[in-house]
């Protein structure tokens, strides 16, 4: 491996480009027509436009991205998040075009993409998993039968959904009738593929990941949990590790029940294997995500481990150097999401340019971004403007470091959510971690605004 393609935009664009030249590899930069002037199109060695400012004609064009491949000469493409990375056909066309892709295999994207394939290879090494239907349910007729097996209120997922999305919850026959149709629907549309599956919805759950990684030589290891409850319309806005949810042996168990359920699939790559923890502490598998996540950076921090360099690293044969006993925890890492919303207009995108923009710094502070002053933040894609890590020797240093953090962020000519922060940095749920996946919803059926950074 030579030269790296980055088949993405945005900070885990630059984020991956770092990785590259500190391995002494050189980069190609994709770009559409409206990210002329990105950052990560300023730091690769070459770059090279693949279309017009919708996805579907750029960023999801395989052909233009493969066609960019070939001209300059890449000899290895990093989906990075989103987009292409978790989609099969493109790690299969790279594969059998002779491009290393790097990330795990397209028949182990394939088999833990597909939600029931996932929950079936998790039920297959014991792994709790959320009781739901055996697989993809055909019609409505065989999903009520199974919603009054399991009760309501119920789960209604689209076999190929992800990241928050292709999700419909019923509570009584007359919603699921109502809610089965829209999902099969909405599946169609947003993903090519009508299927769904059934699950008990269980309530008032915390979000818990594992973040895994293995090598082509069947090596593995957990580097230990995120916590992502914090959520709106499921859609994560704060994370940190470890969760002040589990001790140390609840830590191990569902680190190796992640483990065994990539292990399972011949995975190779670093991943995610996402789980639900009920009101006792029970935790069930939901899915796997078969990619760098955008919350990588806070494991990076907790567990001192370059995740982009290892993915290089494993797609291009290279075993793991660590043992699980050689992955130590220690302190608490927070990251924020900062994006371009209004907090106090229900999170509304507020594309724009940014009149300025002053990153914080000093100790235990990391930001991840791609943008800067006078840079125009795009309608097209999301709206993300910033990724504020922190660092501390405890939950509670960490949270001193990320109020500090966001008083020196200062972004001008879009809102950004960094009041939502504050509001929630000064929580007191938030501060006795007493809250569930639904909480930042309740709060804002409650009209709450999260201006200034105070509470209303």
């Amino acid at each position: 491996m030579k030269k790296v393609l980055i088949a993405n935009r945005g900070e885990i664009a630059v984020r991956i480009i770092r990785a590259c030249h500190d391995m002494g590899l050189k980069t190609v930069a994709v770009y559409s027509e409206a990210d002329a002037e990105a950052l990560h199109v300023l730091h690769a060695d070459e770059a090279i436009c693949i279309g017009e400012a919708p996805s579907a004609k750029s960023y999801l064009k395989i052909s233009n991205i493969l066609s960019a491949a070939e001209i300059t000469g890449a000899d290895a493409i990093h989906p990075g998040y989103g987009f292409l990375s978790e989609n099969a056909n493109f790690a299969s066309i790279c594969e059998s075009s002779g491009v290393n892709f790097i990330g795990p295999s397209s028949k182990s994207i394939s088999l833990l993409g597909d939600k029931a394939n996932a929950k079936a290879t998790a039920k297959s090494v014991k792994c709790p998993v959320i009781p739901g239907s055996d697989g993809i349910v055909a019609d409505v007729k065989e999903g009520l039968k199974v919603a009054r097996e399991l009760g309501f209120p119920i789960f209604i997922k689209a076999s190929a959904g992800g990241g928050g999305k292709g999700i419909r919850i019923a509570h009584d026959e007359e919603e699921f009738t109502r809610q089965f149709a829209a999902a099969r629907t909405e599946a169609e549309v947003s993903f090519g593929n009508p299927d769904v599956y059934l699950e008990k919805m269980i309530v008032n759950p915390r979000h818990i990941e594992i973040q895994v990684i293995g090598d082509k030589h069947g090596n593995y290891l957990y580097l230990f949990e995120r916590d992502c409850t914090i959520q709106r319309r499921r859609q994560k806005l704060i994370e940190e590790a470890p969760s002040p949810m589990l001790n140390d042996s609840m830590r191990r168990k569902i680190g190796e029940a992640a483990v065994s359920i990539v292990k399972a699939a011949g995975y190779h790559s670093v991943g995610t294997v996402e789980f639900l923890l009920d009101k006792d502490k029970n935790f069930y598998f939901m899915e796997v995500n078969t990619r760098i996540q955008v919350e990588h950076t806070i494991t990076e921090e907790l567990v001192g481990l370059d995740l982009v360099c290892e993915q290089i690293k494993i797609a291009n044969g290279e075993k793991l150097q660590l043992r699980q006993k050689d992955v130590v925890l220690s302190g608490h890492t927070i990251q924020m999401r900062i994006n371009a919303e209004n907090p106090a207009k229900n999170f509304a995108p507020s594309p724009g340019t940014l009149e300025y923009y002053i990153p914080p710094g000093g100790p235990h502070v990391r930001v991840d971004s791609a943008c800067y002053a006078g840079y125009r933040i795009p309608p097209n894609y999301d709206s993300m403007i910033a990724k504020l890590i922190v660092r501390g020797k405890n939950r509670t240093h960490a949270i001193a470091i990320a109020k500090r953090a966001l008083r020196e962020f200062h972004i001008g000519g879009v809102h950004s959510t960094i009041p939502f922060h504050l509001y929630m940095l000064e929580d007191a749920r938030f501060l006795n971690h007493d809250y569930t996946l639904t909480y930042i919803d309740q709060l804002m059926q409650e009209g709450c605004t999260f201006e200034n950074g105070e509470k209303n």
